[in-house]
Parts: C-alpha cells; structure tokens; sequence
C-alpha cells in the first residue's frame, strides 16, 4: 500500500501521562500592586502554549521542550514538559489576589538569556523573568536523565516589584466585560499589553524594559476622523443612528515586524482591524462578511465566537485565520497578508472553510492547515484539520479522540465483582490517576486519605475504601452469597460511576497546542496533556467515519485503480463485520487467545453466532460487497502484508562509533522522558488495539469466505490457498497484535534493590551484563507497562541508532518532525516487539529487569504458535522457573533450549566467549554456561542432572567429559553423595583433574569425619596416589587439629599392610614429639608407639621391621612444618640419605622412651617443652633433675646407659637437702615420694635428708658394678662440694676399695682422714679389723699376699713432709712410719715363716 500516505489522512489522540500521580504544583501568591482591589469577575477555564523556538533542531538544549499553562478564575497552573528528559520542579501555581486571569491572558516570549511570561488579569498586568534554559545548562552534552526547569527559581521573584507587576489604569472607554487581549516584547524590551476600548480602538500599556527605570505608558489606538470617513463612512455610527454592531475587539492578534508591530483585532461588527503600534493608527479594516455566503442576518448581530490566529513563514508571509461563528454553522477564512508599495496593507482571501459544529473552543493555523477543537451539548469532543490549501473538496480529516471508558460494565455469575471492576479500573489507558484520586476523595468522605498515592497504594486504598463502605452497609449478620454479590456490585458501581464522572469532568477539552516547528499537535484538556500521533493507513480506513469513507481517494492504497477498490470493499466487509460482533463475541475472541485457543475456531463461532442473530440482514450486505471484490485473495493478501511487521533483518544495536560524541549522547536521549516514552508506547498498543480487531474481522470474514465455497467467489484452487495459506497467516497475525495488545496492558513490577544485584550475579556468570537490554531498572513517577519499560531501557537507543547511523543530512541541519518521527518510532517498536522477528530483545529485557512473572505469561502466550525463538523462550522460561524455586522445570526448559543452540541469535550471543580457544562444540558451550548458573544459584541437583545429560554430548571430546565429570563429582561431594562422588572421580579421563578431584575428596571427607567412607574406597589403580594425598596432608597440616596420621594408618589397616601401618603410627609419633610439646601430645606420642609395635608384632618375626622414617632438617626445628624451610620455601629431599632399619625391639625401646616423656611431663609440667625430642641421655639428665631416679635408672638399664649421671644427681641433691632450709625439705619429699625406698623405717622419725641418703645407699647397694665406678663418682662428688663423707659411706667403700678411698682424700688435701685410713687399713692388713676392709684373709704365713698401697701412702708422707713447721703434721707422719714399720716386721716374720713352711 502507498503507506506514505496516511501520514496525511488521520490523527488519533493518546493522553499523555495517566498514571502520573497528579502533579505537583509549588503553590505561590502574588500580590498586586498597591491600589488593586480583590477581583469579582469570573471567567471560563482557559489554557494555552509555547514552544521553543529552537525546539525543534536537534542539537539544541530547548529540543522537545514546551510550556502550557491553565487558567481558573484567579489561578494560574504553568508546566513545563520535555519529550526528551525529565524536568524537575516543572509544575508552579501561582494565585493572584488582585482578580481573575484573563482568559488567553497569558504570553510566554523568548529572548536570548530569558523566557518572558506576560500575565494579564482583570486589574493588573505581570511580568515575569525567568533564566532561558541554555543558560541554566551551558554544557554542550546533556547527559543527565533529570534537568531543573525554569521554574525552578520562581519563588525567587519578587511579585511585588514595580519592574513585575502594575495595575491598569482606570481610563474612560476602558472596556470592563471584555476578555480579548495580546501582549509582546518590543525588541527594547518593553512588555507591552494590548486591550480593547469600548469606542473600538487599543489600549496598550507599557512597561519599560526591566531593570531599567522609567514610568507605565498607556497609550489609545483610535481612528482618526479621516481614516473613519475612508473607513467606515462620512458619518459615525452614533450620528447615523444605525442601530448595527458596535466594533469592540472579540479577539486579538500581534505580529512584531522589525520595531513596530502589527496588532489585529477582529470586532463585533465582523471587521478585521490592522492597527501599527509604531505609527498608532489603523492601516487596514476589512469586512469579514464578503467571505460569507449567506451573511444578512450576521450583519444585523453582533459578532459573538469569533476568533483569530496568525501563523508566520519565512517563505509564505503572514497567513491570518479568521473564524466567524454563526448559529448552527461556522466558517474559517484564510487570508495572507499584502502590503503595497506605498505601506498600505491588504488580504488575500486563500481559503474559505465551512464546519456545522457548532461550538468552537479553539483551533490553530499553519502555513498549510487549520487544526479546529469543538466540544457539543453531548460532552462530546471532535478535533479536524485540513490543508486549506489543496483541500479542494473541502474535506477535513478527522482525529479519533481517545473515548471515555465504558459506562457499565457486564458481569458474568462466574465472575468477581471486586476483581472485574479493579481490573476495568486499573487496566493501562482507561482511568487518570486524578479521576481515581478525586473519586476516593469523594467516596471516602469524612476520612483522612493521602492523595499523594503511586498507582499500587491507590489500588489499594480504593479496595479498602469501597469494602469499608460494604462491610459498613450490612445490617445483618447472615445473608445470602447473592444477597451479598448483589451488594458487592452495587458499591462498585457508585465508585465505578464516581470514577466515571471525574474522568468525564478531567477529560473537558480546553484549547489546541500546535507547534509549527515539528508539527506537534497537543490537546490542553483540563486534567491532562494528550498528544496527537498520526494513523497508519490501515488504521485509518477502518476507523474512518462512514461519510469520510465514501469520499476517500483510493489511489492512496493502490495505483492499481481494481486493486484500490478491492481493498477498499474489503475494508468495508471488515467494518461491517466490527459492527455486528457484540461484546460477548469480543470477549470470546479475548478469552481463546488468552486460553491458548485456537483463534480459527472462535472466528466460526463467532460467525456462526451472527448468522444466528442476524436480523438486519448483515450478512447478506457483507456478502453482496464480497461479490464487488475482483480478487479477494490478493486483497487480503495486500492487508496482511501491510500489517505484518515480520523481518529478516535485525536491527543494528548501538550507535555508529564514527559519530562524534556529542551526537550519540545526544541522540542518545531523544525522546527519552517518562512523558514521551508513555506517549509513543500509548501510541504502539492503540495501533496493536486496532489491528487486533481488524484482524479478528479477516479471520471471521476468511471463515465466511469458506463457507460460501467456490460456488459464489472463488474457484477451488483458491479456496484451497485462502483455506490454507490466508487463514494461517492470519491467526499469528492476531495473535501477535494481541501479544503486543498485552504488553502495553500489562504492568511492571517495581524490584528490591537486592533482587537486581542478585539477578545481575547470575547475568554476569552467562556473560550477559553487557547486553542493551539488561539494564538496572530506575522506576520513573508512575508504573510502567512492560512495553514502557522495554522502550524507555533498551528499544529507544536501538531505535534512534538505527535513525540516525547515517543521517540523510548533516545532524546539524536536521530539523525533528513529529509526525514522522512518531511513526518510526512505533514502527520500529513494533519491529523489536514483532514476536516472531528473529531478536528477542523485549524477552531479554525482561530478564535483565527480573519481570518473571510478565516473562513467564509472555512465553506462556507465545509458545503454542510461534516458532522463532523457540529455545530462546525455553531458556528464559527456565530463568523464571529458578527464580521461583521450580528447578525441574527450569531443568528441562534449558534442555529443550539445547536443541536450538547454533540457530539463534540470543542463544549464540550466550555461549559466545571472549575465549579465542572455544574448541568444545556450541551445545557444550551452552551447557557449560547453563551449569555455571545453576552453580551459582545453588542447585547442585540440577547441576548434576544437566552434566550427566551434556555428557552424552560430550562423546570423544576427552576434555569436555573431563569438565563435566569433573563437575558432577564436585556436586555429589558438596552434597554429600560420597559414592557417587568417588564413582564420578574414577570416570574422568584427564589424571591431572583425577588426582586433584582425589585429593579433594579426601580433604573433605577428612573435614566432615565421614573417614569410614574413606578408608573403604576400593581406588582401583589410585592406591598409590590415596596414600601419597594422605602422607603429603599428613605432612602439612597441623597434627593435633587433623588425623590424617590416624586415616592412614586406618587405610593400611584395613587393607591388612600392617608394616606400612607401623610405619605411618611410628612416623606420627616422632613428629608428635618434635613438634607438638604438650602433655596431650606426649600421650598421643606414647599410643603411636604402642600401635606401631603393635603392627609389628602381627607380622612374622623376619617382617617385623619398618625402615627410620626420615627426620630431614626440618624435623630437628621444634614446631617446624615438614615440607618447608625456615623462609617458606620447599625443603631439597636430602641426597644420599642412609636407610635405616628399625626392629621389634627397638620400638619397644621408643615406646618406653615416651613412657618416660609422659612420666617426666605429668611430674614436672615445665619439663614438657623439652622431653618431647629429647634423647635417652638427656631424657635422664631430666628425669634426675626431676628427682625421678627411680624412672632415670629403669631408663639407663633399657638404653644400657651408664648410672653415673643417677648417682651423681642423687648425691647432689643429698647436699642440697643437708644445707637447705624447710622449702629444700618440703620440695624433697615429692621427688623422694617417686621413687621406691627398698624399707621404710619406723623406729624414729625420719627426715627428708635422712631418706635421700638412704635411697642413694639403697641404689650404691643395689647396683653394684666392677670398679665400684658409682661409688667414686658419689664421693667425688661430695668431696668436690666440701662434705664430710658420712660414715655408712666410708665403710661401704672400705668394703670394697680402700686404696680408692686413700687417692680420693688425697686428692682433696684430707690427708687427717688419711693418716686414719691408712693406719686402719694397716691394722685390718695384719689382723686387726680386717673384715671392714673387705680383707677376707689378714697377714699371715699360711694365708694368701696381701699387699698396701705403697704409692698412695708415699704420696701422703710427702704431702705430710711438705710442712714441716707443723708438728701436726709430722705427728701425723711419725704415725704412719711407726705404723709401717711394724708392718714391715710382721711382714718379715711372715715372709720367713712362709720360707719356712716352703722348705719343708
């Protein structure tokens, strides 16, 4: 179809923003000049506009951007909007307390640095001063969503200001019933107001420019007497005595040209007026009734409705319209203004345009068109326009008005009230959000309600308010579910009514805002804002009035002058046929798509149903315009092709980066504000609206058609492809439209903060973060559809890169048409909409903005019929289902998902990887995204289920099937399925993950102590690697807080190596007693010791042996990890390290070894840092320090170690306890309380020194080796410390080693005691007390030599010798020589009896 032009055909009206909360006004008085009285006069609602001059270039700060105001009696409403961003602190009110607006009483006027409101009221004129917009933001880049209006600052000013306001002079011929007036600036600035005078002329008053002192002026333009007789006669009126209209001003003009400007007045007597301020004259007056056809009895009235606009071109000139009501008809002429050479001025009479409307409320001219807005007696309002120019028959172009909503609503008995009418309340484009507040204001009377509601609280307070109403309306306790149904019904009705009746009231139509920079049309209604989006041509046809119909030139749809007319029959049918379904068959329609229905089937049953009820002979009228269609197929053909939005071609996604900057941000936020984002999605679900129903009369035409056969219309071939073809192509074409129908209906849901972070977790883990349509959503004021939210995140900068990717001129030089630019913007929208369009931008959006539920509904009433993105649906699907806590549908949606991987576009932009090296094939890619996602959100089942599926795909990629087993043994750990976990481990092919798989599940059965499950693991081929995890966790962790010693060992047990278990137990302990110095690790040193032996001793005797296991320097280092060195780093293995091998006996001796530790550490808790590594020896260094003899000797006889270091000890603390005081005594009898005394004496009492002693004669009795060595070593020692030797001492060792005894006191100077020793020992020698020296037979002839120790006795002569001077000392001597020399002779006496006896 020629769709290009449609443009030019019809407009349809769409309400700006409905479910904005109503607005905020900042409330502000403003007080009159000094003099003003309170104003009486009250005058209708009036409202009106402004654009920006540069609002319609691209690059400019004021794009897009208007002001429109409303006016009630002394209130003045000013808003500023803006399609492109959202404007803050935009909404001002301002209250003048010197009397009423005047309506159309306000001018906006733009200079270079400010926007000038003039303000006139019925006493006072108002100036206010407000910053132009680009100097509020001097920036070149607009980047911010929000921008400070230029209301921002009102409450700035200072209304009292003589520079801001002054009162209009009380002057005669002032007219005080009159409402017409004009204001401007001068190109000095001077703010100048034009009102009529009753005498026909002007007054205007001037204010001097501001900040710039100077005095009010007013001023009366006034014919002169000259130009009254050139103008109107010899004679005025008052002298001719006619009694005809007077010429006050109805309406006024201005049109500034260089320093002067032209002010035009059309007046009562229905002449136009052309007054020159400069000059203060009239230069024109012209008869408006010469364009009049019929105008006899408009010249005897006075003019009342008459009005006057003026449009400006560059190119054209001045263009005057004039309006010239008359009753029951009205008349628009067009004139253009003519000046001749001598400055005389006249009209060129352009168009004459005739309306039976009757009343006018406004209208506005362009160059080309005139935009009319009447409203009836019936509430009913009609906007027209026609291009006056080429509109030769006069025809003007309807605007479909958008229409009140249904006055009742029907309710089924299997329906809710309560639901039904919420449903009809709050459904996307019915009801304001004002009517609904002002309703529930009313309906909740006598009770404090905030009005401040978002949509959500106000469905709630409505609910509450209409159920309170009930609940306090019933009377009796108990009635009947009809009784009470019945109620329901009745209270919803009043609100439903109430709602009904304020939403008329806001919808009041109150004056036409046009900008002639991008031909925006708006409606300035009483409540709202609604804006005008051209038609498409289907749209258009099928919505045409009847008489419009008739008369519509058919080569828009087709040049092919038959196809035209079959379209246009077709046309016809499809109207005829919306008019005869009701609303039950509607609703049928509705319900089978929502139902997943067959459309077919209800179009026949629909058809069925008016054939049933057909008593205006319907039927037979679509059936004889049928007849009329030459070629039906191709016609039907045509329309759906023309409304089938199905393309191959995806849209390009992001701006051109050849752009400068500054036009992609730019670009970027065009039409970006909540206002302009309703509108245009307002605007897709109307046309989705429309060409719901046009294609629900096709389907029930197309079931007509077959059911008239090939006997009427068509030959067989035919109906076989309308049958098979049409039909097919129609149903998804509905279904689409209603899909989309659905989206503009269906509501948002507002998402927690946590919930979106979540959501963009798992977004990241799929590689989807940086998609155009996953975004964070940022809520405007208002809900948003679905759709809404789809545009205002993701389609609006696909669509304005696509637009403007290459620009057919210079962006500079781009000017922005709304109409075209609203028509691309719904086409492309519909395009990104189009369900079965390869992209899936919108479902992507909507997981990206966590609308599952919406989500979850759209693919619901998707999937039945569509098969484009089939497994892009099953994969956003199964995205809902995880969130709602349904992962066995989320499961097999992505499985299904699987078979359409490679085929589509979302489904290869996810398993598309910044990785060059994808060599897994694309379904494992996908599989291996889905797992990570399900990793993430927490369902290691799911992950499990899916892995085992994509391992069937994997087939010979070994490094895939490692993955993913890999992977399910993961998940059967952390879900504690160790079997399967350990089943899993030995099916990976790659060792390298095997073994660390391995290693972690011993890890974290170890840290769960599910050990038994570890040890009774076959691990067929993994033996060796299980031992060598477990050594090396052995080896590195802390002994006391893990047991991997123990595991191991419980492993070899359990496979009966009981060497490898000794060994590991042996091990276990060593390093319990380098490393873990306490008491607990003593006792754990102990009980590895006795499990080693106790291995061995389970082997045969030959076996019974394990090799050292070896210390390393790391050992020796107390606490000192045993894999690392000091610094951390690894340890070197040591070379050449010699094996050592350890028997039966040798752990026995170990294991008494830590016995002893234990012992010395339960005796002595201090000792425990140091017996844990100490050897044999040291160990009884510190079992004597301990006073543990007992303990240290039962050592040394294991070790075969000397007693020395006893006895020495022992002897020591003899000393010790002999000089020490009563703690010495008291600490002595602990030590002496360890070790066994072989008796106890009772005779008297005993002390602790007395006992030591015994204990150290006990043990010199007991362990009695050759060369009385411990005797010696005991003496020494207390000679060393000057004590006197005790007697039970001396005598022992007289026993047993005199001449020792002798070289002991010889060797400490006791040469006293010596002298005695020798001279006893003499005596015992020959007799005399021979048996205390051990001596069993003294001198004698017949018994065996004795012999004295000549040189021990010649020592201490000498040392007796050396003194001289002391005659002790040669006392001494002198006794021992005597003593010797008896000797000798006894000696003698014995040789020669010996000699004697041997002669014999």
């Amino acid at each position: 179809m020629a769709a290009a032009g449609a443009l030019d055909r019809s407009f349809v009206e769409l309400s700006g923003a409905e479910r904005e909360r109503p607005r905020r006004f900042r409330e502000f008085a403003v007080c009159g000049p000094a003099g003003a009285a309170p104003g009486a006069a009250k005058y209708p609602e009036s409202a009106g506009g402004f654009y920006y001059v540069e609002s319609g270039k691209l690059f400019a700060v004021t794009r897009n951007r208007f002001i429109h105001w409303k006016t009630s009696g002394d209130t003045l409403e000013l808003v500023e909007e803006s399609l492109d961003i959202n404007l803050l602190n935009n909404a001002v009110r301002l209250r003048f307390q010197s009397g009423s607006v005047l309506p159309g009483g306000v001018y906006v006027c733009e200079v270079q640095n400010h926007v000038v409101i003039l303000i006139l009221t019925t006493q006072t004129v108002h100036r206010l001063l407000l910053p132009h917009p680009s100097r509020m933001y001097r920036s070149e880049l607009v980047i911010e969503s929000q921008m400070q209006s230029i209301f921002t600052d009102v409450g700035k000013i200072d209304f009292r200001d003589p520079c801001n306001s002054q009162l209009i002079p009380v002057v005669p011929g002032m007219s005080p019933s009159s409402t017409a007036s004009a204001a401007w600036l001068s190109s000095d600035g001077e703010a100048l107001f034009a009102l009529p005078s009753a005498a026909g002329g002007i007054f205007v008053l001037k204010l001097p420019p501001y900040d710039v002192p100077g005095a009010v002026s007013l001023v009366e333009l006034k014919q002169s007497s000259v130009m009254q007789r050139l103008l109107i006669g010899w004679m005025p009126t008052a002298i001719r005595g006619d009694q005809g209209p007077s010429d006050r001003a109805l309406s006024l003009a201005v049109h500034c040209v260089e320093r002067d400007a032209f002010i035009f007045a059309l007046c009562q007597d229905h002449k136009l007026r052309m007054w020159s301020y400069k000059d203060q004259m009239c230069l024109m007056a012209a008869d408006m009734l010469e364009y009049v056809p019929v105008n006899k009895d408009l010249r005897l009235a006075a003019g009342t409705g008459h009005k006057l606009r003026l449009a400006y071109s560059p190119s054209m000139g001045l263009y005057l319209g004039v309006y010239m009501h008359a009753p029951k008809r009205g008349q628009f002429c067009v004139f253009q203004l003519v000046s001749t050479e001598n400055s005389r001025y006249s009209l060129d009479h352009i168009s004459s345009l005739f309306t039976s409307q009757e009343t006018l409320v406004d209208f506005a001219l362009t160059s080309t068109d005139i935009w009319a807005l009447w409203h009836d007696a019936e509430n009913q309002t009609t906007v027209k326009y026609i291009n006056f120019e080429h509109n030769v028959a006069g025809q003007w172009n309807p605007v479909f008005m958008q229409p009140l909503p249904e006055e009742e609503i029907v309710i089924r008995d299997d329906q809710d009230p309560r639901e039904l009418y919420l449903r009809s309340l709050f459904t996307p484009g019915r009801f304001l959000n004002a009517a609904l507040c002002k309703a529930l204001q009313i309906f909740s009377r006598g009770t404090e309600r905030s009005l401040d509601l978002s949509w959500s609280e106000l469905k709630k307070e409505v609910t509450l308010a209409v159920e309170t109403k009930l609940h306090g309306s019933v009377t009796e306790y108990e009635f009947s579910q009809e009784d009470f149904r019945n109620l329901q019904q009745e209270f919803w009705c009043k609100f439903y009514a109430c709602c009904l009746q304020y939403q008329e009231a806001l919808s009041h139509p109150l004056a036409l805002l046009l900008n002639p920079h991008t031909n925006m049309v708006c409606l300035l209604k009483k409540g709202y804002l609604s804006f005008l989006l051209p038609s498409s041509l289907v749209d258009h046809l099928y919505l045409l009035p009847e008489e419009n119909l008739l008369t519509e030139d058919d080569t828009v749809i087709s040049e092919d002058v038959d196809v035209a007319r079959d379209v246009m029959c077709l046309i016809k049918c499809l109207r005829l046929i919306g008019e005869a379904v009701t609303m039950d068959m509607a609703v049928m329609m509705e319900m089978s798509c929502y139902n997943l229905q067959s459309p077919e089937k209800a179009a026949e049953q629909i058809l069925e149903d008016l054939i049933t009820i057909d008593v205006e002979n319907v039927m037979e009228d679509i059936c004889s315009k049928l007849q009329e269609i030459r070629n039906p197929v191709h016609a039907i053909g045509l329309l759906i092709r023309e409304m089938d939005y199905e393309t191959e071609v995806e849209m390009e996604k992001g701006f051109n980066p050849a752009q400068p900057l500054s036009v992609r941000v730019n670009v970027s936020q065009l039409y970006g504000s909540s206002t302009a984002v309703h509108v245009v999605c307002r605007g897709v679900c109307k046309i989705a609206s429309t060409r719901f129903l046009i294609c629900r009369d096709l389907l029930i035409l197309q079931q007509l058609l077959m059911r008239l056969g090939d006997a009427v219309i068509l030959g067989a071939g035919q109906l076989f492809q309308a049958q098979q073809d049409l039909l097919h192509r129609t149903a998804p074409l509905l279904l689409s439209y209603y899909l989309i129908k659905w989206g503009g209906q269906c509501l948002a849901t507002d998402v927690p903060v946590d919930t979106l972070e979540s959501n963009l977790q798992h977004l990241s883990v799929l590689e989807l973060t940086d998609s155009g349509a996953l975004m964070a959503n940022k809520f405007v004021s208002s809900p948003q559809t679905v759709v809404e939210l789809f545009f205002q995140e993701v389609a609006r900068k696909h669509i304005m890169s696509h637009l403007f990717s290459q620009p057919k001129a210079p962006p500079s030089q781009t000017g922005l048409n709304w109409p075209e630019m609203v028509t691309t913007m719904t086409n492309y929208l519909l395009q990104l909409l189009w369900p079965s369009n390869p992209g899936c931008l919108f479902l992507e959006c909507l997981m990206g903005n966590c609308q599952y539920v919406q989500l979850q509904d759209y693919i619901q009433l998707l999937s039945p019929w569509c098969q484009v993105n089939v497994g892009s649906c099953r994969f956003m699907l199964g995205r809902c289902y995880l969130v709602t806590g349904e992962g066995q549908k989320a499961l097999e949606c992505f499985c299904q998902a699987a078979s359409e991987v490679g085929k589509e576009e979302f489904l290869d932009r996810l398993i598309r990887s910044e990785d060059s090296e994808a060599v897994s094939s694309p379904r494992l890619q996908y599989y291996d995204k889905v797992l990570r996602l399900l990793d993430v959100v927490g369902l290691p089942e799911l992950v499990i289920q899916l892995a085992t599926v994509a391992i069937t795909e994997a087939g010979d990629d070994w490094k895939s099937q490692a993955t993913l087993r890999t992977c399910i043994f993961k998940h059967h750990l952390d879900l504690g399925h160790n079997s399967q976990a350990y089943e899993a481990l030995t099916q990976i092919p790659d060792s390298s993950r095997q073994l660390d798989c391995l290693r972690q599940l011993v890890v974290v059965l170890c840290e769960r102590s599910q050990l038994q499950d570890l040890v009774a693991f076959p691990y067929v081929n993994l033996h060796n690697e299980v031992v060598g995890i477990i050594e090396s966790r052995a080896r590195a962790v802390d002994l006391m807080t893990h047991n991997y010693y123990e595991l191991l060992y419980a492993f070899h047990i359990y496979r009966h190596n009981y060497r490898k278990a000794g060994t590991v137990m042996f091990e276990y302990g060593m390093r319990l007693g380098r490393e873990v110095r306490t008491l607990r690790g003593l006792e754990k040193q102990g009980s590895c010791y006795l499990a080693a032996i106790n291995c061995l001793r389970l082997i045969r005797p030959e076996y019974a042996w394990i090799v050292q296991p070896s210390s390393g320097a790391t050992y020796d280092r107390p606490g000192a990890s045993p894999k690392r060195t000091h610094d951390g780093e690894c340890a070197a293995a040591p070379a050449n390290r010699q094996i050592e091998i350890l028997e039966l006996a040798d752990l026995e001796k170990e294991c008494s070894l830590a016995r002893i530790r234990l012992t010395l550490a339960r005796h002595d808790p201090s000792a425990v840092a140091v017996a844990g590594s100490s050897s044999a020896e040291d160990m009884v260094t510190l079992l004597v320090q301990a006073g543990l003899f007992d303990t240290a000797v039962a050592l040394c006889q294991t070790f075969r170690l000397p007693l020395t270091p006893v006895f020495e000890g022992l002897a020591f603390k003899c000393i010790k306890l002999q000089s020490g005081g009563a703690a010495a005594h008291a600490e002595a009898w602990t030590w002496l309380a360890a070790n066994q005394l072989s008796s106890v004496i009772t005779t008297k009492e005993s002390s602790a020194t007395d006992e030591a002693w015994r204990l150290l004669s006990t043990y010199l009795e007991r362990h009695k080796v050759q060369n009385n060595t411990y005797h010696h070593c005991v003496i020494s020692k207390l000679l060393s410390h000057g004590v006197p030797l005790p007697t039970w001492l001396i005598n022992s060792y007289k026993k047993v080693d005199a001449a020792e005894l002798l070289r002991l006191y010889l060797n400490y100077d006791l040469l006293e005691e010596a002298v005695d020793l020798v001279s006893e020992y003499v005596d015992a020698v020959l007799g005399k007390g021979h048996q205390y020296f051990g001596i069993e037979f003294p001198l004698s002839a017949t018994a065996p030599m004795v012999w004295l120790p000549y040189s021990s006795i010649d020592q201490l002569l000498q040392a007796l010798g050396e003194n001289s001077a002391n005659s002790h000392n040669i006392a001494l001597s002198q006794k021992i020589l005597d003593k010797l020399e008896d000797y000798q002779q006894k000696v003698e006496k014995a040789t020669r009896d010996l000699l004697y006896r041997r002669t014999l």
